[in-house]
């Protein structure tokens, strides 16, 4: 259980630093278009997203595609904290309420009778042994 909190904690950990990237392009949206800081900060947005995606691919290994996917979508609670914490934008009743709804939905899924990784790469990894065997007897 322990092990799967870990691994659930650093899989938000990657969503906070995608979410990170609306923060760069909010501050992107506000130069002009081409100007040095506007392609600074592009560069920037750019460099989030390719750490991003380097340690999204390395996730990825250890998880169900349906609950690495399922826990995007706490995105929006990261950028309903940045916009507030950074931006002071304002924060209305039905914002939070759907954050709360996204965060139980992931909570359920994150939850749910799914196998641990490594179980489930154990069976997928018999699943296709049996199959090669069974290809080779025919």
């Amino acid at each position: 259980m322990n092990n799967k909190i870990v691994q659930i904690l650093i899989l938000q950990f990657a969503v906070m630093i995608y979410s990170i990237n609306t923060v760069v392009a909010k501050f992107v949206s506000n130069e002009v278009f081409g100007s040095p800081k506007f392609l600074m900060l592009y560069f920037l947005e750019f460099c989030v997203l390719g750490v991003y995606a380097i340690f999204w691919q390395q996730l990825i290994k250890r998880f169900e595609l349906s609950i690495a996917y399922a826990n995007k979508a706490m995105t929006l609670l990261w950028s309903l904290l940045w916009s507030i914490v950074i931006f002071h934008e304002g924060v209305t009743l039905p914002k939070i309420a759907g954050v709360i709804l996204v965060i139980i939905g992931t909570i359920v899924i994150n939850g749910g009778d799914s196998k641990d990784s490594t179980e489930s790469s154990a069976d997928t990894e018999t699943i296709q042994t049996e199959a090669a065997a069974d290809k080779e007897a025919k």
